[in-house]
């Protein structure tokens, strides 16, 4: 899971009010929770260079706010073909037609129209606030700024991290385990990120979440993690290799700073793939992580590190109360939805 971790490069949506259909298709989940029972209210955040899409709502008889997170599905490979995109259940509408060159929308078949649909149910302030579209700005982070209003800010208002410990205790998403590491000091779990379908190789994206605890973010890390580190970068690859035939040198295996959840994780995405968070202001590759702390054994306690907050944050309360930043008057506007 992570960014459930959907950060931003996003695009203003437009300010004007418009339907949406609640006619959602039939989806149940495990707590009971169908998506027909949805009532948009709000679009937080319309994505078109990522086609994804934030709205917030409720259900129908149920008690506390609901973000639906909908993602155009990546082209597979396997449905490009006469039984897929080109069957005879394809269908064409003509936009215009000029000598060689034609515009259409195609109509495939229904199995290959499904979107990607993330539910956070019951959505918290701060699901909300990290999921709607915003200002950005960057703070150069100085060792003494992470441990005068930084740290003590995450301490207070960092996300739950149940879900975390369910997954390395074993008490959910064990089927979508990829690797296990179960040592106490270097073990780590391999799992797929939410944000990605666990089949298509053009938008691979796994997550190796460490055992051990304690260890919040790039900042923590010292001489003492090497071995944890290497076992990662080591063992992980190896296990996309055998399960996805996607090789070391083509995955970009990176740490996020500020990350969306504080306990340690390593991202593995494939490189092709332009995932969210992958910036110079955001990502910082593995291999680079392990040799700055060769170099030097406290190299992150040291370093000036940036990372990007939004002005609804309340971090971005922390830095502009103490002169960092300055806020900017917002001219977007979420979409309110009706429905008449």
């Amino acid at each position: 899971m992570s960014d459930a971790n959907i950060k931003s490069d996003i695009d203003a949506p437009c300010t004007k009010k418009l339907k949406l259909s609640h006619d959602f298709k039939n989806v149940v989940n495990e707590k009971g929770i169908n998506l027909k029972d949805f009532i948009p209210e709000k679009i937080l955040n319309n994505n078109s260079s990522r086609k994804t899409v934030c709205i917030q709502g409720k259900f129908n008889g149920k008690n506390g706010v609901a973000l639906i997170l909908l993602e155009k599905n990546a082209f597979k490979q396997e449905d490009l073909n006469e039984s897929g995109y080109f069957s005879k259940e394809t269908k064409l509408i003509t936009y215009f037609q000029n000598d060689i060159y034609g515009n259409y929308e195609c109509y495939p078949k229904p199995s290959l129209n499904g979107v990607k649909t993330s539910i956070i149910y019951p959505a918290t302030e701060k699901h909300i606030t990290k999921l709607t579209l915003q200002e950005v700005h960057l703070i150069s982070e100085t060792p003494e700024l992470y441990k005068t209003l930084t740290l003590p800010h995450l301490e207070k208002e960092q996300f739950d991290l149940q879900w975390v410990y369910n997954i390395l205790e074993g008490k959910s998403e064990q089927d979508r385990v990829v690797y296990d590491n179960k040592s106490e000091k270097e073990g780590f779990v391999l799992v797929p990120d939410l944000k990605w379908d666990g089949v298509t190789k053009e938008t691979l994206y796994l997550l190796a979440i460490v055992r051990k605890h304690g260890i919040k973010s790039l900042r923590d890390l010292d001489a003492s993690h090497l071995p944890l580190l290497k076992t990662i970068q080591k063992e992980g690859k190896e296990a996309i290799f055998n399960k996805y035939k996607v090789t070391g040198s083509q995955l970009r295996v990176y740490l996020h700073y500020q990350p969306s959840f504080y306990h340690l994780h390593v991202h593995f995405t494939y490189l092709r793939h332009e995932a969210p968070g992958i910036y110079a202001e955001k990502s910082h590759l593995l291999d680079s992580v392990i040799n700055n702390i060769e170099m030097m054994g406290d190299y992150y306690k040291k370093a000036t590190l940036p990372f990007t907050i939004h002005e609804m944050d309340n971090i971005f309360k922390v830095y502009e109360t103490n002169g960092n930043v300055q806020r900017i008057k917002p001219n977007i506007e979420s979409i309110e939805l009706i429905d008449k």
